[in-house]
C-alpha cells in the first residue's frame, strides 16, 4: 500500500510504499493479546514477598500446658493463626516471565503495524528532527499534525534535540527501531514511523 509522506511542518514530502506482508495482514486478537501478555509478564518485579513462619522472630517455647484448658494445643507463637505469626503460602520472590516463539512474536508485531495501518492510524514522517530542544515548539508541531496520543518510531538512534523535546508531552513516546513493540504501538492512538524506520522494518522481516 501507498502511504503520503509528510514533514514535521505538515507538508507534503511524496509517497512511500509499506510491504503488505507487514503492514497488510488481518489482525487477529488472540496474537496480539498473547504477546501484549508476555511482554508485561516479563517486566513484571516479581518482588513482593511476604514472612513465613522459619523467618519470625518469635519465641518457640510451648505456651501453656497440653492438656486441661479446654483450648487448643500449641506450641509455637510464629505458627499463621497468631497475630503477628508467619504467612501459610504467601508470594515469593519469583520471575513472572514464560516462554513464547519467536515467530509468534515476530507475528505479531505484524500484526499490530497491520492493525494501525488499517485503521488509517499510521503516519510516515519524512524525518524526526527538531531544530531545537524545545518542548512549546515541538508539541505545537504534532497538534497540527494531529499528534495528541502517539508513538514516534525513528532509526537507530532518534535526534537527541527532538527525543528531548518530545520527552516532556504527555502521551507521546520516543523510540529507536530496536524498541519497536506491540504494547507500546497498541497502547497509543497513532503510530508514527519515520521513513528510516520504515526502511529498517522491512529489512527485519525479509
Amino acid at each position: 500500500m501507498d502511504i503520503e509522506v509528510k514533514t514535521l511542518d505538515g507538508t507534503s514530502a511524496g509517497t512511500v510504499a509499506l510491504a503488505d506482508e507487514i503492514f497488510g495482514l488481518e489482525p487477529r486478537a488472540d496474537i496480539l493479546q498473547r504477546v501484549v501478555r508476555w511482554q508485561l509478564a516479563k517486566r513484571q518485579a516479581g518482588t513482593h514477598k511476604t514472612l513465613t513462619r522459619t523467618e519470625i522472630n518469635k519465641t518457640g517455647k510451648k505456651m501453656y500446658r497440653q492438656k486441661g484448658t479446654g483450648g487448643a494445643r500449641h506450641g509455637n507463637k510464629a505458627a499463621p493463626q497468631f497475630r503477628g505469626g508467619g504467612k501459610a503460602f504467601g508470594p515469593v520472590v519469583r520471575s513472572h516471565a514464560h516462554d513464547l516463539p519467536k515467530k509468534v512474536r515476530a507475528l505479531g508485531l505484524k500484526l499490530a503495524l497491520s492493525a494501525k495501518a488499517k485503521g488509517a492510524n499510521i503516519i510516515v514522517l519524512d524525518e524526526a528532527i527538531a531544530s531545537e530542544a524545545k518542548t512549546k515548539l515541538l508539541k505545537g508541531k504534532l497538534a497540527a499534525l494531529g499528534l495528541t496520543n502517539a508513538l514516534i518510531v525513528d532509526g537507530a538512534a532518534p535526534q537527541e534535540a527532538f527525543r528531548l523535546a518530545a520527552r516532556n508531552i504527555p502521551e507521546i513516546d520516543v523510540l529507536p527501531i530496536q524498541g519497536i513493540n506491540v504494547y507500546d504501538i497498541l497502547r497509543r492512538e497513532t503510530l508514527v514511523l519515520t521513513k528510516a524506520a520504515v526502511s529498517a522494518l522491512e529489512e527485519r522481516f525479509k
